[in-house]
C-alpha cells in the first residue's frame, strides 16, 4: 500500500512543478509578445508621421490601427479631419509610446472611427444594408417602431433586422443596444446626434446597431433573393359588419379594382392587422368589442352577397365582409416593463415541459403589459422578446416566474401559483420534439424510431405525474389551468389567470392577446405525418399515471383531467 501511495506523492510534485513551469512560461512569453508588439508600433507610428508629410494617400499607422487609403481619398473628409490626425501622432505628448500613450491612442482611435462611421452613413446614404435614416432617440413613451420587436444578443446585424421587417412588410427597421431589432412604418419623432448611436451590432463588428435609447433607423429595401420570403395575408373568414364601418374602422380605400393584395398592402402600410373588404370597398383595423370576429358565417355569404351588389341594392344590415390578417403585429398588447415596485406576492408559473409554458409567458406578458421571470435562462426566449430571462428570477419584478421544478422545498418558496396541465401524451412528444430540434423544430423519423424515444418516456411519464401531484401537495395557493381548455376558450381562461395575478385588463387588450394568440412560437418545418410513437406498454404507463393524476384533482374538490386525456 505505501509504494503506490509514494508513486502517486511523487507524481503529483513532478506535476506541480511542471504546472509552476509553464504558467511562468506563458508569462514570460506574453511579455516578450506586448515588448515586440510596442517596438513594432513605435516603429511604424514614426514611419507613418514621416509619410503623411510626404503623401496624403499612403496608409497610415496610428497607434495599433490602420487607415485605409480609400478613406484618406474620400471627398468627404474635412480639414479639421486632417488636423485631428496630425495631433494624434504628434511625438511630443505624453510618455512617448508607452502604456498610457498607446491606451489613449487606442481610445481616440475607437472615437474616431465612430466619426468616420457616421460621416460615410449620414442621412440618406444608401449603404449595402439599405437607405440610412438616421439617429433617434428610442425613448419608449414616444416609441413608433413597435409593430415587432425581437433581440439577439449574438448574431444581431443590420441586413438581419432588415430582413425580419420586410418579412412582415414594415417600411423601417430601427436597431438599439447593438442587439434589438424594432419595426414600424411610421420614423421616431426626435432625431439623436449620429454620435450617439454608437453600439457596435453583436454579430457584425464595425456596423453600429443603436446606442442606449438610441436608435439606428433603416428603410427597409426589397428582400433579397435568397431571403425568407413576406408573410402570407390570412383568411379570417366571413362576417357580418358592425353597425357603424366609420366608427369601428379608422382607415378606408375605395377602388374599381380592387384585390385582397391591394387592401392588404394598403392595411400593412397603415399597420393595421386587418383587412376587410367587399369590393371596392376597403376597411382597416382591429378586433374590438364592436367587431370581435369570434362569430363567423358560411363563407357562402360574402360571395353570393359580392355577385349581387353590383346589380342590386343590399341594406346596410344584410352586409357582410371578407376579413383577412394582414403581416403586421396588433400593436395595442406589445408593450411590457418590469414591475415598478417588488411584488408583494410571489406567483409561480408552473408546468411540467412541453405543456405550453411559453406560449403561456406570450399570453400572460401581452395581457397585463408586464414580463413574466423565469428559474432558468434560456437565450432562445430571450431573443424572441422574453426580457424576464436574464432577470434573477427571484427579484420580484416580474408578474410571476416560469418554474418546472417540483418537490416541498422548491414549491414553498412561492406564495402562489398558476399550475397548467396538459395532455402527457402531447407534452412528452413537445418535449422530445423540443429536446432534438429546439422551441420551434421537429424531432425526426431517426429520433423517434432510436432507443432515446422509450427511454425518454420511461423517464419522463412518471414525473409528469409526480410534478402535478407535488404541486397539489405542497403549492399553497393555486389556479389549475388547462392546456386544452386555454387553446378553446382563450379569453375566459386568460382572464381567470390575470385576476389570479390581482391584474384588471380592458376588452380590447384581450382582443388584441386573441389576434396575437401564436406569437413566435409555433413549430416551423414539416409536421410529423400521422404516426403512432407509443407502443401499447407505453400506453399502459402513462393511462395509470393520468388516472393517478384525475384521482388527486378530484380529491382536491378540482376540475378532472378532461376525457380526452384517457384512456387511449
Amino acid at each position: 500500500m505505501a509504494k503506490p501511495f509514494f508513486r502517486l506523492q511523487k507524481f503529483l510534485r513532478r506535476t506541480q512543478f511542471l504546472l509552476f513551469f509553464l504558467t511562468a512560461a506563458y508569462l514570460m512569453a506574453g511579455s516578450l509578445l506586448l515588448l515586440q508588439r510596442s517596438r513594432l508600433v513605435i516603429q511604424q507610428a514614426t514611419r507613418g508621421t514621416s509619410n503623411i508629410q510626404v503623401s496624403p494617400v499612403s496608409d497610415v499607422v496610428i497607434g495599433v490601427g490602420i487607415l485605409d487609403t480609400r478613406i484618406m481619398q474620400s471627398p468627404r473628409l474635412s480639414s479639421k479631419f486632417l488636423v485631428d490626425m496630425d495631433v494624434l501622432h504628434d511625438p511630443m505628448s505624453d510618455q512617448r509610446y508607452g502604456p498610457r500613450w498607446l491606451m489613449s491612442r487606442n481610445s481616440e482611435l475607437r472615437q474616431l472611427r465612430r466619426r468616420w462611421f457616421h460621416r460615410d452613413l449620414g442621412p440618406g446614404i444608401h449603404s449595402c444594408f439599405g437607405t440610412y435614416v438616421g439617429c433617434f432617440s428610442g425613448d419608449s413613451r414616444e416609441k413608433t417602431l413597435k409593430g415587432a420587436v425581437f433581440y439577439d444578443l449574438r448574431k444581431m446585424t443590420v441586413s438581419h433586422c432588415q430582413e425580419a421587417c420586410a418579412e412582415r412588410s414594415y417600411s423601417y427597421a430601427g436597431l438599439e443596444y447593438g442587439a434589438e431589432c424594432y419595426c414600424g412604418n411610421t420614423l421616431p419623432v426626435t432625431v439623436a446626434k449620429q454620435e450617439e448611436c454608437n453600439n457596435e451590432c453583436k454579430g457584425e463588428k464595425g456596423s453600429i446597431c443603436g446606442g442606449v435609447n438610441r436608435l439606428s433607423v433603416y428603410r427597409v429595401e426589397e428582400l433579397r433573393a435568397g431571403a425568407r420570403r413576406r408573410r402570407n395575408v390570412i383568411y379570417r373568414g366571413c362576417f357580418r359588419a358592425p353597425e357603424n364601418l366609420t366608427l369601428t374602422f379608422p382607415a378606408s380605400l375605395t377602388q374599381s379594382n380592387l384585390t385582397v393584395e391591394m387592401c392588404s398592402a394598403f392595411c400593412s402600410k397603415k399597420e393595421f392587422p386587418l383587412a376587410v373588404i367587399r369590393r371596392p370597398e376597403c376597411y382597416c383595423g382591429y378586433p374590438t368589442m364592436h367587431f370581435t370576429l369570434h362569430d363567423s358565417v358560411d363563407r357562402l355569404f360574402c360571395s353570393t352577397q359580392q355577385n349581387i351588389s353590383s346589380t342590386a341594392e343590399v341594406s346596410r344590415e344584410e352586409n357582410y365582409y371578407h376579413v383577412y390578417q394582414t403581416p403586421v403585429q396588433d400593436t395595442r398588447c406589445t408593450d411590457r416593463k418590469f414591475l415598478t415596485t417588488k411584488s408583494k406576492v410571489f406567483v409561480a408559473l408552473s408546468s411540467f415541459p412541453g405543456a405550453g409554458n411559453t406560449w403561456a409567458r406570450h399570453l400572460i406578458e401581452h395581457a397585463t403589459g408586464y414580463y413574466t421571470g423565469s428559474y432558468y435562462f434560456d437565450g432562445t426566449l430571450y431573443n424572441k422578446g422574453f426580457k424576464g430571462e436574464k432577470d434573477h428570477w427571484r427579484s420580484r419584478r416580474t408578474i410571476c416566474v416560469k418554474t418546472h421544478e417540483s418537490g416541498k422545498r422548491e414549491i414553498e418558496m412561492f406564495d402562489s401559483a398558476i399550475l397548467l396541465i396538459r395532455n402527457p401524451y402531447k407534452s412528452l412528444m413537445a418535449e422530445f420534439n423540443r429536446k432534438c430540434a429546439g422551441h420551434l423544430g421537429y424531432a425526426t423519423d431517426r429520433n423517434w424510431k432510436s432507443k432515446e424515444w422509450p427511454d425518454f418516456v420511461n423517464s419522463y411519464a412518471s414525473w409528469w405525474a409526480s410534478h402535478v401531484l407535488d404541486w397539489l401537495k405542497y403549492g399553497k395557493h393555486l389556479l389549475v389551468i388547462h392546456y386544452e381548455d386555454l387553446k378553446q376558450k382563450l379569453i375566459p381562461k386568460l382572464k381567470e389567470m390575470v385576476e389570479f395575478l390581482n391584474m384588471t385588463v380592458t376588452e380590447d387588450r384581450l382582443l388584441c392577446v386573441e389576434n396575437n394568440r401564436d406569437g413566435n412560437f409555433k413549430r416551423s418545418g414539416a409536421r410529423q405525418k400521422d404516426f403512432e410513437p407509443f407502443t401499447q406498454e407505453m400506453k399502459d404507463l402513462i393511462n395509470r399515471y393520468i388516472l393517478t393524476v384525475d384521482e388527486a384533482l378530484k380529491r382536491r374538490n378540482l376540475t378532472g383531467l378532461p376525457r380526452e386525456y384517457v384512456p387511449r
